[in-house]
């Protein structure tokens, strides 16, 4: 009697463990999304010997303020940690800007730095934006999707903030709560990142739980930032 008495309580134990970590990492998410900007900052990645970095020119990125998307492309050179920019990169290298569904062919101009590109800009909405690399660099082929920061709304510079500011950023960290569980819900259905060995298991019941809490405190949340309204 005294073994299964102690798996259930540690399998209670367990539970609450779980369902504390779930609260407090939601609350974490609600909070910082609110404060703070997803930044991906400059992305660099490799092709081949080329590294090429993108990002924008001014951070955070506001809505309805001139700015622009800017590239360094580079190869390594004789010494160790020294770059070499590469000249006429776009020759044969169209960049792309992608907005959900919306895109637009971006018209490159060149920095009086060797490597260093630029394309004028005024973002018009907030939210995420990606820049589609396709062709060719010195025979090279490129083809890939760089994400860069998220373009923010002019909350994050009013002060002193006003209440639109503030109900802007309540909805940006209930979006990318909703984003998260929505990830999270991928993840049980294919099975990844978490083990199932049925869908009675343990672990399955405690992902589900998770879940459960996560929906209902974004609930919550929705229901406040109404009554506040």
């Amino acid at each position: 009697m005294i073994v299964p008495n102690l798996v259930k309580i540690i399998t209670c134990y367990c539970k609450i463990i779980v369902v504390n970590v779930l609260i407090f990492g939601l609350i974490a998410i609600l909070i910082s999304a609110g404060i703070t900007s997803q930044a991906f900052a400059h992305t660099t990645v490799h092709v081949e010997q080329y590294e090429i970095e993108v990002g924008w020119g001014i951070e955070p990125p506001i809505v309805g303020y001139r700015n622009d998307f800017v590239f360094e492309i580079s190869e390594p050179g004789e010494n160790p940690g020294v770059k070499i920019g590469i000249k006429n990169a776009f020759k044969n290298l169209e960049a792309t800007a992608k907005f959900g569904g919306v895109t637009k062919i971006l018209d490159i101009g060149s920095d009086p730095r060797p490597g260093h590109y630029f394309s004028h800009v005024i973002p018009t909405k907030t939210g995420s934006i990606s820049i589609l690399l396709e062709g060719e660099i010195n025979g090279i082929p490129v083809n890939i999707d760089v994400p860069v920061e998220d373009v923010e709304s002019t909350a994050v510079l009013d002060f002193p903030p006003t209440s639109d500011s503030s109900s802007d950023q309540d909805i940006s960290a209930l979006k990318n709560a909703i984003s998260q569980l929505q990830r999270d819900v991928s993840s049980i259905k294919s099975g990844s990142g978490i083990e199932v060995k049925s869908d009675t298991g343990a672990a399955y019941d405690f992902a589900v739980l998770g879940l459960s809490i996560g929906a209902a405190a974004i609930i919550l949340a929705v229901i406040a930032l109404v009554k506040r309204k």
